[in-house]
């Protein structure tokens, strides 16, 4: 099997106990590398590492050389964009067409990143005050703690490493321990553009002796954590240890509504897209769907038949449509919350179980589950896998109450033709991101998260360098004559 060792201080080292641990293929359910495991210890070194370049060798490094670094990080993935995706999808059980195009696109977040680098900005401010000059500056957080989740790990790891090293911050990577092998590989990748010592840091472990550790640990000045909503709990917990600056992009359960005057085949597409693709297994997945009275039936006979024909299969094949879900807990939560949306009422168009036919890996049908209301488990969840809870809708007024009743708001969509209905649907909805007439888009300039208990704090764009800088005012006395008595208030 594969071995992965830790990335610390500008070395590939395995944990200071030796513990490892197995990552499993999801499509064989057979492990296929093993990680090391860290430690508290390790942590340490980690962030110690990190703590030292960012006070060290990497604070002397100018914008510039800062953009260089980060282009030269692009150029790697681009370079090895295949590879990178072989080992993504061995590990998550993503569909190798989409982890190769990923890791090449992604490449587009670092030059991104390396083009604004040396255009961070500070102000001069009309002061109410006599003989002073006075203006801002943007410096960096500091240390950066970022934890990774399994999924869409490439692009989830660019919108947090690439901002925070054009602004000169130093970072550790937490991978997450259910497939970590990709970023350990991408490890292997950064080893080679020559950064200073300790600048990033690639760990993975489990709960207690690495992420809480981690989080709370007194030299970590930001941490930008994309995961669950219950694990975000323990982690802004954890920041109260020092009182860090904290970016949570967590989950969602994100609405999409189709009005009667939509184009049905683009819309049809959009909720493919948006459900099934990546087996589900997105934060903005659009798994409550909301269909107007006069299109509901035509509709949900269409995207019944198209979720039928997705054609599943081993991952790595070109022909296959949908691989398998990445862990066997995700399986068999949502087997349990479809069950228990039958047993309250739900209605099962399609799916519901697992694929006869294929004997290995950790494989689920497409699912559609029509709902009389979206309270039912399975409609009012993020189960994180291929399952889409359709509803009816009458008019305007109700879908907006509708896709506004749950408590995340990270991703919306809107199907119609009627710029009105576009705009007031798209203002309305309290979401961060709306896909209007499309779905399941990114871009580097773009910034990405969410509204309610989808998190708080933006990544991609610029808003993400504002994340991981803090704004430093200067006053500079420019009179000749010294200053006034202090005791003396005019």
């Amino acid at each position: 099997m594969e071995h992965y060792k830790l990335y610390i201080n500008g070395k590939f080292v395995d944990s200071t106990s030796n513990k490892t641990f197995e990552s499993i293929n999801p499509s064989t359910e057979e492990p296929w590398a093993t990680i090391a495991e860290a430690q508290s210890e390790d942590v340490n070194n980690a962030v110690e590492a990190a703590y030292n370049a960012f006070h060290g060798e990497w604070s002397l490094t100018l914008p510039n050389q800062r953009g260089q670094f980060l282009r030269a990080i692009g150029d790697q993935l681009k370079q090895n964009a295949e590879l990178l995706g072989t080992i993504e999808t061995r590990d998550t059980g993503k569909m190798f067409k989409e982890t190769k195009f990923q890791a090449n696109y992604i490449a587009e977040f670092y030059y991104y990143y390396a083009g604004l680098a040396d255009k961070i900005e500070g102000s001069t401010l009309p002061i109410d005050k006599p003989d002073m000059q006075v203006f801002t500056t943007r410096e960096p957080v500091g240390v950066v703690a970022a934890v990774i989740p399994w999924n869409s790990q490439q692009l989830l790891s660019a919108i947090k490493l690439a901002p925070a090293l054009a602004m000169g911050n130093t970072i550790i990577v937490k991978a997450s321990e259910a497939a970590p092998a990709p970023l350990l590989e991408l490890a292997k990748l950064i080893d080679k553009v020559g950064l200073p010592k300790g600048v990033i840091n690639i760990i993975s472990g489990f709960a207690d002796e690495c992420s809480k550790v981690l989080t709370s640990h007194q030299k970590i000045d930001r941490i930008a954590f994309t995961g669950g909503m219950h694990t975000a709990k323990h982690i802004v917990r954890n920041s109260a240890e020092n009182l860090s600056q904290v970016t949570l992009e967590l989950g969602g359960k994100s609405p999409v509504a189709v009005f009667n005057d939509a184009k049905i085949d683009n819309a049809l597409n959009g909720v493919t897209a948006s459900i099934f693709g990546a087996s589900g297994q997105s934060c903005i997945a659009g798994s409550r769907l909301y269909l107007q009275e006069g299109i509901y039936s035509e509709f949900l006979d269409k995207i019944s038949t198209k979720a039928k024909n997705i054609k599943i299969g081993p991952p790595m094949n070109e022909e296959t449509q949908m691989g398998p879900l990445a862990t066997l807990n995700q399986l068999k939560n949502i087997q349990e919350k479809i069950d228990l949306t039958i047993q309250q009422g739900g209605k099962l168009i399609t799916g519901g179980e697992k694929p006869k036919e294929i004997n290995q890996g950790w494989y689920y049908k497409p699912t559609i589950i029509e709902c009389d209301h979206h309270n039912l488990p399975a409609a009012e969840n993020e189960l994180f896998g291929p399952v889409l809870s359709v509803m009816k809708f009458s008019d305007e007024k109700e879908v907006i109450k509708l896709m506004n009743d749950n408590q995340y708001g990270l991703a919306a969509g809107v199907f119609t033709e009627n710029n009105g209905i576009a705009l007031r649907v798209s203002k309305a909805v309290r979401a961060g991101i709306v896909f209007v007439n499309t779905y399941r888009l990114i871009s580097p300039i773009a910034p990405f998260g969410g509204f309610k208990n989808s998190g708080f704090g933006r990544e991609s764009g610029m808003e993400a360098i504002k994340d991981y800088s803090n704004i430093k005012t200067t006053w500079i006395n420019t009179a000749t004559e010294p200053m006034g008595d202090p005791f003396i208030i005019r």
